[in-house]
């Protein structure tokens, strides 16, 4: 047995590198669905919190203000490499990542749609996020 386990991922998206306990260490890259023209949703997760670190390229993490299940604006916020970012529990969150980025996920590993909940983007929604991402871009 090795005394060293090394993990890469170089596909698109989202993939499990390995578990430890009750803990999952994942790595996400860019993918279409993460484009800013292609969300459709954010997701909350009701049981943890899930942290997040930038390992190259750039990734906005955006998260919503939502009232009574109804998203009144969003927050954008540029992971800094080496940084941890922790969304908490119950907060809507979703990511728009540049073609290079790598992201190192840490998550409980029963994490998934089953103790999770996604809020759908409706054309209100979508005309702020896109609105509010570019107001971004031109703060940086």
């Amino acid at each position: 047995m090795p005394d060293v386990d090394i993990y890469d991922y170089d596909l698109p998206g989202y993939a499990k590198l390995f578990n430890f306990k009750s803990w999952r260490v994942a790595m996400l890259n860019h993918d279409h669905d993460l484009d800013l023209e292609n969300i459709t949703f954010l997701e909350a997760h009701r049981l943890t919190d899930e942290a997040f670190v930038l390992l190259q390229g750039n990734c906005v993490l955006i998260t919503a203000d939502c009232l009574e299940g109804r998203i009144t604006g969003f927050k954008m916020r540029n992971l800094v490499p080496s940084k941890v970012a922790k969304v908490a529990k119950g907060v809507y969150h979703t990511h728009i990542l540049s073609k290079d980025a790598k992201v190192l996920i840490i998550e409980e590993d029963s994490t998934d749609e089953t103790n999770s909940t996604r809020i759908m983007l409706d054309d209100e929604a979508i005309t702020c996020l896109r609105r509010q991402m570019e107001e971004h871009r031109h703060d940086l």
